[in-house]
């Protein structure tokens, strides 16, 4: 299910030329909440239309919140060479600004999946306009989340329970000595990718969510 909205395809202004993206805006007042869904690895085929990133996006469409995807840097029709996470940031923080201005003194959302969740929640934690974040699929087995110590706004973290990137008891231990209020949802018999799954994305992200802001 999801609420009426406009799609608009564009061109935000990055640090390395300009990212393709997508946001969906609802036709209804203005939202509680703007969001921002980052996408997978781009040397690995990640872009905004993988599955887990549609999905995020399509529950946070169905909570009537305009919601943005772009590609990172060197992905899709985006500008720039892929730089390991590091000029990523920079992206993401253009992508905020681009929402901040579209959808002023409106607090922002940040949502990840994989690699997205390991850079945007980077960037998310350390803005000041953005007040809650969703990692999916985080890749804790070999990335470093250390940033999360200092993070104390709310955060949601949906693992599949069989993830070959993220074992789901790490990433328990993990969100259990993290600050602020935190939740984790495991997906049983979910692979990294949710094969099958989705669903449970779905239902997740909608609790969580229906919990934090006032849903008409």
């Amino acid at each position: 299910m999801s609420t009426p909205h406009e799609s608009r395809k564009l061109f935000l202004a990055g640090p390395a030329g300009r990212l393709e993206a997508i946001l969906w805006s609802p036709s209804a007042g203005p939202p509680p909440v703007a969001a921002l869904v980052c996408h997978p690895h781009p040397l690995f085929g990640g872009t905004m239309h993988n599955k887990v990133v549609y999905q995020a996006a399509k529950s946070l469409d169905a909570l009537g919140l305009p919601v943005l995807r772009f590609n990172f840097r060197g992905a899709g029709m985006s500008e720039g060479k892929h730089d390991r996470g590091e000029g990523e940031r920079g992206d993401v923080r253009a992508a905020l600004d681009f929402l901040a201005i579209e959808f002023p003194n409106i607090p922002l959302l940040v949502a990840g999946f994989s690699f997205g969740c390991w850079v945007g929640l980077g960037v998310g934690c350390e803005d000041a306009r953005v007040t809650s974040l969703i990692g999916l699929g985080a890749p804790v087995n070999n990335t470093d989340f250390s940033y999360l110590e200092r993070c104390e706004k709310p955060k949601l973290f949906v693992q599949g329970g069989n993830d070959q990137f993220g074992r789901a008891e790490k990433l328990r231990g993990i969100v259990a000595a993290l600050p602020g209020e935190n939740k984790v949802v495991v997906v049983e018999d979910a692979d990294h990718f949710f094969t099958g799954k989705l669903d449970q994305v779905d239902r997740a992200i909608t609790k969580w969510m229906s919990g934090r802001i006032s849903v008409s």
